[in-house]
Parts: structure tokens; sequence; C-alpha cells
């Protein structure tokens, strides 16, 4: 596994969560397995950021794969940010409105709907 990215199962919901520092050498250590997580439609995605201590535009673009993939194949992604340093460069770079983070990972399940 690597150091920026987990994953566990609740409820049938696969949720990532990220942390450290977002950069390129991350983005490019956990592209690998995001791909892998949104090869195929599945029940929910959700992408939890509430670890993540610094991200730059290659994380960014992670982010948007993410999304992109999974919106894709039919799927629903839900990100979680409650940290205001991370909030502030979604808003800067105008990804808060596309991703439309939630404060918690139980709001996003809730939003996604548990299979």
């Amino acid at each position: 596994m690597s150091p920026y990215l987990r994953t566990r199962t609740i409820d049938g919901c696969v949720v990532a969560e990220l942390s450290g520092e977002i950069d390129i050498v991350a983005a490019m250590e956990i592209t690998p397995p995001l791909d892998e997580l949104t090869r195929s439609p599945g029940p929910g995605l959700v992408v939890d950021l509430g670890s993540v201590d610094f991200i730059d535009c290659s994380g960014l673009a992670v982010l948007c794969r993410v999304r992109s993939r999974v919106r894709g194949n039919g799927g629903r992604v839900q990100f979680v940010c409650s940290r205001p340093p991370t909030l502030k460069v979604l808003r800067a770079t105008g990804l808060l409105k596309a991703l439309r983070p939630v404060p918690s990972v139980d709001e996003a399940l809730a939003r996604i709907g548990r299979p």
C-alpha cells in the first residue's frame, strides 16, 4: 500500500482516504490503484481528503480523473473535505463547485446511497 492512499469498504461502498502531501510524486503512486478502483462501475466511491496536508495541480488532476472515470462508468463519487487549506485550493481552482465536497464520510455515504 501507499503512504498516500488507504482504502476500506463501508457497507459495500469503497472509501479511498488520501493523506499527506498529494504532489506529483504522490499522484504517480496513487493513480494506478485509483484507476483500478474506477475501472468498472461500482456501488459508489468516496474520496476522503480529510488527512491531506497539501495538494498541487498533479493531485487535483488525479481528483478530476477519478470523478471523470466514475461518472463515465455510470457510478457515483463523493468527495469529503473540511480542511480550510484544501478547500481554499479547491475554491481557487474552481473545483469546489465541480467536486462538491461534504464535511464527513457519513454524509458522503448518505449522498451516494448505500447499496
